[in-house]
């Protein structure tokens, strides 16, 4: 039989599995929800400041809040898309960058892991004394989808970082440079820095470096060499970090003399990995080893993507799924994919077999905050393609696009019904928003499944389809949480109901749905779907007006 014999055998038997699961599930109604299409999102602007506390002639060190060691806090921070740095091309061909980013950083990942997991037994840290044979123990910096701001020393310079769950060591370019790539803040200078202190060989920390040497003065060196083939090389020292008004002292952080490659727009890079030297890790009982982040969807809202650093980082209300360990790779987070359903049925060919990880350390599911699209074992993508593909076969097909297999043409579409997609991880099923699975790509109304299969048999949860949801990481209860994040923004109040002694009642419609408030002379309440531990502030203005607002706290947002 030939090959297109084959193919064409196996997919009428998977379009046959599939109507019999759905004529088997009759009682359980096909579910659909509306996406209402947007074009690609022109990059934002990056203003040069964040917020507050930029410049050295405003910050005085005995201004901001020094933490220590048995100190525990909450820190917030603005987070920017690596577009922000390319403001200047066209949408269509950021997104086109933006997927070549995406392949090499997946391809990385997949190399990583195979390249871990064929090391018997596991590389013991420090063991090398020098660079001549240099290890990849990192992602490329320059595939990077997030940046934030922080100050780096004292007094605190403020720098980009790049935020990064898939690296651990945290490191900046220094001055004097033997080669350094163009960033858009000035080098830090170690020498103008009164907290910068140099590490000494024989050290704990020097040691856990994967690749480490020593200097005439027996200092520790470090190196992180990328998959892209990308290079940072210089002192590893203790330096102190800033994050708004508070200090944190003594992180260990790469200063790097020699940076070579893909490396582009932020100063440095902010490890969130889960080994040693990542800066939760290092930050411990200071933070609670917990951070979290929302990314906004940026064709939907100009309000920022935001960082958290705390307690605050896990809302109470939090759908919470554990953590699971490679025992030959500590970097990445792992965890627990049982299932998908799409238009509210289980996709009966995708178990939790295909997501598993053995015990050599093959395969399993990784959630990553610098992957884009989404990779599922290739299995476990045809089933959930062909799935959708029936549920939305009431819509205009459009030609494959990039890595993208099912695509439609929305072109003059204000409104569309598509198939509800639900991930089931162990003890947390997550509801997708339309927009987190089918995406435009181009000017011309294309919208493609932001989905892609991989022939690993790693799988990546990428950072489109998590979108919305504050991403919890809560590394001392070793566990990851997820729940909606409270972005709401109100276009529209109605007073439909005025009671005897005054008090007023109404919706607002808000772009995360409806919201009802009611408001009496002393106080004000509300029902709301997605923010109701963000809280809402109502101020009654007679008994006709009561606008209702987001109370905009650190803890929720």
């Amino acid at each position: 039989m030939g090959e297109k014999s084959k193919n064409t055998l196996l997919f009428s038997s998977s379009i046959i599995l599939l109507l019999l699961s759905l004529s088997a599930a009759v009682s359980t109604p096909f579910q659909l929800q509306t996406l209402v299409p947007r074009t690609l999102p022109s990059p934002s602007t990056l203003s040069g400041q964040d917020s507050e506390l930029e410049s050295d002639s405003l910050v005085e060190t005995s201004d901001l809040d020094t933490v220590n060691s048995n100190t525990t806090l909450e820190v917030q921070l603005e987070l920017h898309h690596v577009d922000a740095f390319s403001s200047e091309e066209i949408p269509e061909r950021l997104f086109d960058l933006r997927l070549q980013r995406d392949e090499l950083r997946a391809e990385t990942i997949n190399s990583l892991v195979a390249k871990a997991v064929a090391r018997n037994p596991p590389r013991a840290p420090g063991r090398r004394s020098g660079f001549s044979s240099s290890i990849i123990s990192g992602l490329a910096q320059g595939s990077g989808e997030y940046f934030t701001r922080l100050g780096v020393g004292t007094p605190p310079r403020y720098l980009y970082m790049v935020l990064d769950t898939g690296s651990d060591v945290v490191w900046v370019q220094c001055s004097p440079c033997k080669k350094c790539y163009s960033q858009s803040d000035p080098i830090f200078d170690p020498t103008k820095s009164r907290s910068f202190s140099g590490i000494p060989c024989g050290s704990p920390l020097c040691r856990s470096l994967d690749s480490s040497g020593c200097n005439q003065r027996r200092m520790c060196l470090y190196q992180v060499s990328y998959g892209d083939g990308s290079v940072t090389f210089g002192d590893f020292s203790t330096e102190t970090l800033t994050f708004r008004r508070t200090r944190v002292g003594r992180v260990a952080i790469g200063c790097g003399h020699d940076n070579e490659g893909l490396f582009v727009g932020a100063a440095g890079l902010l490890g969130l990995g889960r080994g040693r030297l990542s800066f939760p890790s290092q930050t411990g009982r200071r933070f609670n080893q917990k951070f979290s982040y929302c990314l906004v969807d940026r064709s939907a809202s100009s309000r920022p993507s935001s960082l958290v650093f705390g307690d605050a980082a896990v809302p109470r209300a939090a759908m919470l799924t554990p953590l699971l360990t490679n025992p030959k790779l500590d970097t990445f987070y792992y965890i627990e994919l049982l299932g998908i359903s799409v238009g509210g049925i289980r996709v009966p060919r995708i178990t939790p077999s295909l997501f598993k990880m053995d015990q050599a350390g093959n395969g399993g599911v990784i959630i990553d905050s610098g992957t884009s699209v989404t990779r599922l074992t290739r299995p476990a993508y045809i089933a959930m393609r062909d799935a959708f593909r029936i549920g939305a076969s009431n819509l205009k097909g459009a030609p494959d696009f990039s890595l993208f297999d099912t695509c439609f043409d929305l072109s003059g579409k204000t409104s569309v019904k598509v198939p509800t997609v639900v991930l089931h991880f162990r003890g947390a099923d997550v509801s997708l928003p339309a927009t987190n699975y089918l995406i435009p790509v181009d000017g011309s109304g294309t919208f493609c499944f932001a989905f892609a299969g991989t022939m690993s048999g790693l799988s990546i949860i990428g950072n489109i389809q998590q979108q919305g949801f504050r991403v919890s990481y809560d590394l001392a209860g070793s566990r990851i949480g997820s729940r909606e994040c409270c972005l709401a923004v109100f276009t529209c109040c109605l007073l439909y109901f005025i009671y005897d002694d005054g008090s007023t009642q109404g919706n607002c419609y808000s772009n995360i749905g409806l919201v009802q408030w009611y408001c009496n002379r002393d106080s004000c309440g509300r029902y709301m779907k997605f923010c109701d531990e963000g809280g809402m502030l109502c101020r009654c203005q007679g008994l006709f007006c009561c606008f209702a607002i987001i109370k905009m706290t650190k803890k929720y947002f």
